[in-house]
């Protein structure tokens, strides 16, 4: 079994901690391997005096998008913070009194993901008030090698975009945060309290930790797996699956045949997937109570999967096959994919091939660049 970063400032390194005054960035995910809460932990050594909780709150219960107001911890009397209302980065006011801020939240390994936005505006305030900012890293969950996908272009900065990363960008919250520390130039004593054992072929399920759903729909790894190009399904009037037991692994709407849907993409034999056309009557979101038609996801080979371009090549063949009834979302889409070029290129029937080969090249520096900030 790994150690958590939390794991290791609790046994060796409790020095970083003693004595301070401590705001707490965290959620449901920030447990150790027995699913201890680090609230409860990291008391032991120092006075955590405010909490600050990401989208979809302090319990992980709200749905996305869904404001969260600050409220109180009722267990330990602290007052948490919600960075998902209408502020989103914390004030001056929220780390009056604090000299250091710990970020101790499970990712799953996408920018779209917005924890790493709450990581991004979280180690800005704290430069600008001359606070110590510590990650407790923990694993990307779907694994640290590949990377995939467009970097976002600096136009389509938004908050499931902070960074010019790639949507798939293969590193740890702790990595990412020396990245961004590095990009934005920041006057900011950082220290990322690495974990131990964690190598960067590990998948989550090959940790020997628990899976803490980060959000409510992010239930398993497998989600986790599809999530970087299923994401991109949240910009176009296809249900991606809220609502069900598989969110971003049912993809449909009322009007797909689902069999027809399944044999095009069958047909097409990508990487490590295969297809079921299957019923689903999503409870809340798109079409709620509605029975939608569509397919299943299913991952049969990880390693070669390649959840952006499955997720291009489902887009394409929905367009083409139901061009009355398809419809972007357009600025939330091309937020999502940090561009306006890969709609435009789906709109014009561009093959997958070469929207993915328009990517290659900035990927490639990303990888490059990206070195100088890996911890594994």
């Amino acid at each position: 079994m790994i150690q958590l970063g939390l794991n290791l400032l609790l046994n060796g390194k409790q020095y970083i901690i003693n004595q301070r005054q401590v705001g707490l960035i965290t959620n449901q995910t920030g447990v150790n391997e027995n699913l201890d809460c680090n609230v409860d932990l990291l008391s032991a050594f120092c006075c955590i005096s405010a909490l600050f909780s990401p989208e979809h709150g302090f319990f992980g219960n709200a749905q996305d998008g869904q404001k969260i107001n600050s409220s109180i911890d009722k267990r330990q009397l602290i007052p948490i913070h919600s960075l998902y209302a209408d502020k989103r980065k914390p004030t001056q006011e929220m780390v009056d009194g604090l000299d250091m801020l710990i970020y101790d939240i499970q990712d799953v390994g996408s920018r779209f993901y917005t924890y790493i936005s709450t990581l991004f505006l979280s180690m800005e305030t704290a430069s600008e008030c001359g606070i110590d900012f510590v990650v407790l890293d923990r694993p990307n969950p779907i694994s640290g090698i590949l990377v995939e996908g467009n970097i976002l272009d600096p136009e389509f900065k938004s908050f499931v975009g902070p960074h010019p990363t790639p949507m798939r960008h293969g590193m740890t919250v702790g990595e990412l945060a020396q990245l961004f520390r590095a990009e934005m130039d920041l006057d900011l004593s950082l220290t990322v309290v690495p974990m131990e054992g964690w190598e960067r072929w590990m998948w989550f399920d090959q940790t020997g930790l628990q899976w803490v759903p980060p959000s409510p729909n992010m239930p398993t790894v497998e989600t986790a797996m599809v999530y970087p190009g299923m994401c991109l399904i949240e910009g176009t009037n296809l249900s991606e699956g809220r609502g069900t037991t598989k969110p971003f692994e049912w993809i449909g709407a009322p009007w797909i045949d689902g069999y027809d849907l399944a044999e095009k993409l069958n047909q097409l034999n990508l990487g490590g997937v295969l297809f079921r056309q299957i019923h689903f009557k999503p409870e809340f979101s798109k079409y709620a109570k509605e029975m939608c038609y569509g397919v299943q996801i299913h991952i049969t080979d990880r390693l070669t999967a390649r959840p952006i371009e499955i997720s291009l090549h489902l887009i394409s063949i929905v367009i083409a096959s139901y061009p009355d009834q398809f419809e972007f979302r357009s600025r939330f889409f091309n937020l999502l994919a940090g561009t306006d070029k890969i709609q435009e290129a789906l709109l014009n029937n561009k093959s997958i091939t070469k929207i993915s080969q328009s990517w290659q090249y900035k990927s490639m520096q990303f990888e490059k660049k990206r070195q100088a900030h890996l911890i594994y």
